[in-house]
This record gives structure tokens, C-alpha cells and sequence, in this order.
């Protein structure tokens, strides 16, 4: 079963709107998960990386639609995670 997609708002009010009507025939397929960060950040990192290196992490990041920098933390708590 195929159902309908959200379509992309361009105000608040469209969005609010949207979310008035019976949305029990949406095609959930489309979304995806999304990790919620509650903790505060208070310690800061620094590297230098090769130029080529950090376009391509803002490229996968970019794909994913997320900043860069929180695509870095993901992939260092993933590979912490897995130990």
C-alpha cells in the first residue's frame, strides 16, 4: 500500500495546517529517523584534515542532510559505540 507524501511547506502555517486532517494514509516509508541530542557539548575538538578528506565528509553529510560537523560526532560515537 502506497500512501500519500508529505509535500515541502514554506511557512509554519502550511505545516500547521497539514497536520489538522487525517494523516492515518500517509506513506510512512518516507521518513526516516532522527536521534535527538540532549546533552550538552562542552568539550571542543580541532584537527586539520586533507582538503579532499572534509569535502568528501561534507558531501556524505550533505546526503544525509545534516551539518557536517554532526555527521562527524555520529561516525565517532558509532565506531565508540561498536567496542
Amino acid at each position: 500500500m502506497t500512501g500519500r507524501r508529505v509535500p515541502h511547506f514554506e511557512t509554519d502555517e502550511e505545516a500547521a495546517a497539514f497536520l489538522e486532517q487525517d494523516l492515518s494514509d500517509l506513506d510512512f516509508n518516507q521518513f526516516k529517523p532522527v536521534k535527538f541530542e540532549f546533552s550538552p557539548k562542552a568539550a571542543q575538538l580541532n584537527m586539520r584534515l586533507p582538503e579532499a578528506l572534509l569535502e568528501a565528509v561534507k558531501s556524505k553529510a550533505k546526503a544525509q542532510g545534516i551539518p557536517y560537523t554532526r555527521y562527524i560526532r555520529q561516525l565517532l560515537e558509532h565506531d565508540i559505540s561498536r567496542r
